[in-house]
């Protein structure tokens, strides 16, 4: 009853977010009057990005990094100091989609859930102060590279240590595990706030915490979903976004994540495994790729 309960609570909290984010944007573009439309030619393309983007989102292999290669494809923005706000507020809608479905979709103890996303939260309200000093391209560099030490790890255990199905039926982390997962995603949080991906270094966690991989996906979701609301009222209110279009994004995105997610959750959980050691690799190659691309800003 308790653990229903609470569930209830969490739901309304992304539906009641979910509108705010709504309302703050439209609030923001009648009183400014932008047109977030856009032509008909723009609304598609956003329509297509946001698309493309968030069903790649909801299969975990997150949204940054493909749009960023979509906007620059497309010249969707002029400017690059546009780039994190429109991300942000674009797939804050959906993202928020994202994490209803998941904690509806699949059994997640509500202490894994409700702890582990309330240190995320906190990690990203304490990140924008700690982290400003930090040497963004060494710490992206040396996650990518532990990425790839995890992606090894997790080889090793399918093919040595592939565990039992009574592995499947856990839902949730418990003790030391716990404890381990407060503290990894108070980390993550911080690290979000320098616009590293929270996505594949959950994926790995679950996964070599011995636990159903599935009940990773309501959790990653639900951190990223209550950032992106926060951060996005401050870009909003700074006026940092690429109005133009965006409505297309927005509304493309939550019909992406609708149809991902319908996939998601039946998948095989043998096959998701091995789909996530993919994720991980590919996200960690990629760390690495742009720490010695170019600076990051």
């Amino acid at each position: 009853m308790t653990e229903n309960f609470l569930l209830h609570i969490i739901k309304i909290i992304v539906i009641i977010s979910i509108f705010f984010t709504a309302y703050t944007i439209f609030k923001h573009v009648y009183a400014k009057k932008i047109n977030i439309v856009g032509t008909p030619k723009k609304f598609i393309t956003a329509f297509s990005i946001g698309f493309i983007t968030d069903l790649l989102d909801t299969w975990g292999i997150g949204s940054f990094a493909t749009t960023t290669t979509l906007f620059k494809a497309t010249k969707f923005i002029k400017d690059d100091k546009f780039l994190p706000g429109t991300m942000t507020v674009a797939h804050a809608i959906p993202v928020l989609f994202e994490a209803l479905f998941f904690i509806t979709a699949v059994k997640v103890e509500m202490p894994t859930l409700i702890l582990m996303t309330s240190s995320a939260i906190l990690g990203a309200f304490l990140g924008t102060r700690v982290t400003k000093n930090w040497n963004a391209k060494l710490v992206q560099r040396t996650l990518g590279f532990l990425l790839l030490i995890a992606a090894i790890v997790m080889i090793i255990r399918m093919i040595f240590d592939p565990g039992t199905s009574n592995s499947m039926e856990v839902h949730g982390l418990h003790g030391a595990w716990l404890i381990a997962g407060i503290i990894f995603n108070f980390t993550l949080g911080i690290l979000m706030t320098m616009g590293l991906g929270n996505y594949a270094p959950e994926l790995v966690f679950f996964s070599l915490a011995g636990v159903n991989p599935l009940i990773a996906l309501p959790v990653m979701m639900l951190d990223a979903a209550m950032v992106m609301v926060t951060s996005s009222q401050e870009f909003i209110r700074r006026d940092r976004v690429e109005w133009n279009g965006l409505l297309g994004m927005i509304l493309g995105g939550i019909v992406g994540v609708f149809i991902a997610a319908k996939v998601v959750t039946g998948i095989d959980i043998e096959l998701l495994k091995k789909i996530t050691i993919v994720i991980v690799i590919y996200t960690g190659i990629s760390l690495i790729h742009s720490s010695f691309k170019k600076k990051i800003q």
